[in-house]
């Protein structure tokens, strides 16, 4: 069996590093906040070349402290992809705004500016890009147009640790950046954790002060805040992974051009890369209409494979009450039923990458 993900696999290999990491947390006896908190913040920020992380408890948190950073809230409207995992809608649901989808461009699967532009309404704030499996969102038109209508952009980062868009590394292009730091990304955590990048440093100070009951001094409270603090022994688990990303991500992108290549005549739909970005390759995502057949034969032959994500938000029942009709968004109801994931993690070894090519196009002989 080719598992999609091998968590245990990534552990071992910084088995020492990881360890002796955790150990100096534990000894060291400070949980929440400190200074491998700030250590790893500073050191993000170093990485995604913005002067400001601030490290939370999680990527929707991030998003949602980011959008309350930037004053939106009940009465206001965020434009939002149709197609993506719904952390994204439900931070601009927690902060009493109202998520507006808009379809991406089916070849890269990221909204453009010309989708944006049109759903613009004078209760419109923020665009929130994401840059989803990996894949860097075309972010200067999408700046363009929110300067002209005098929009914040906030990116759903959580996907695209170390992706590039036009030479220069996702964290810093928009107001802020969100991440999520969730154990299956590029850069996980061994748990929950997030972090917003910004180069505002209002938006960076009121972040602070929200994720942390709203306080920076202990027991004075100037807002209504939250609890959502990066936990130290994360951090400190970060600090270590972090060092490594860079190198896990070219594994990674070494797999991709190889799935590119075997799978080329093989009668999938394969990710297409524009010139301006240099993708994480969190996912490598196929399209077939008989995806479900597609994915009960390969794991017949022993691949593992995920669907992201098989029910588009606006047909969750989260959002039931919403108004919105099956077929309204066609585009990322189509995607939901036809995407698969294949193994792309970076322990995923030369022979077992062979072995999926092989064995995908053998599945898709039988379909």
């Amino acid at each position: 069996m080719i598992p999609f993900l091998d968590l245990g696999a990534a552990y071992r290999e910084l088995k020492e590093e990881l360890d002796l990491a955790v150990h100096r947390v534990l000894d060291g006896g400070c949980y929440v906040l400190g200074g491998d908190v700030e250590a790893f913040e500073s050191e993000f920020a170093d990485y995604c070349g913005t002067k400001n992380c601030i490290g939370v408890s999680d990527g929707l948190n991030a998003l949602s402290l980011a959008l309350l950073a930037m004053r939106i809230g009940p009465g206001d409207e965020v434009i939002v992809p149709s197609n993506t995992y719904i952390a994204t809608w439900l931070a601009v649901s927690h902060c009493g705004a109202t998520p507006v989808p808009v379809e991406p461009d089916e070849r890269t699967y990221n909204i453009g500016c010309e989708a944006i532009e049109a759903a613009i309404t004078t209760r419109t704030k923020a665009i929130l890009p994401v840059h989803l499996y990996g894949q860097p969102a075309d972010l200067d038109p999408i700046r363009a147009v929110a300067q002209a209508h005098g929009l914040r952009v906030l990116e759903d980062a959580a996907q695209a640790h170390g992706a590039s868009y036009n030479g220069k590394r996702i964290g810093g292009h928009g107001d802020a950046v969100a991440w999520s730091f969730y154990p299956g990304k590029n850069l996980g955590a061994m748990g929950d954790g997030g972090a917003v990048t910004t180069n505002d440093g209002e938006i960076a100070d009121r972040v602070r002060v929200l994720r942390n009951y709203g306080s920076r001094v202990k027991y004075v409270n100037e807002v209504r805040g939250f609890n959502s603090r990066l936990d130290s022994i994360q951090a400190a688990i970060l600090r270590v992974k972090l060092r490594h990303l860079d190198s896990w991500n070219a594994r990674r992108a070494r797999i991709a051009a190889r799935y590119l290549k075997a799978l080329g005549e093989s009668g999938l739909v394969l990710p297409r890369v524009p010139e301006w970005a240099s993708p994480a390759w969190h996912l490598f995502v196929v399209r077939h209409p008989r995806r479900d057949a597609l994915q009960r034969a390969l794991a017949a032959l022993g691949v593992g494979t995920l669907i992201h994500y098989p029910i588009a938000p606006h047909r969750q029942g989260a959002y039931s009450d919403a108004g919105f009709v099956e077929g309204c968004l066609p585009v990322a109801e189509r995607l939901a039923s036809e995407v698969l994931s294949l193994p792309i993690g970076p322990q995923l070894v030369a022979a077992d990458v062979e072995a999926v090519c092989e064995r995908v196009r053998r599945a898709m002989a039988s379909l």
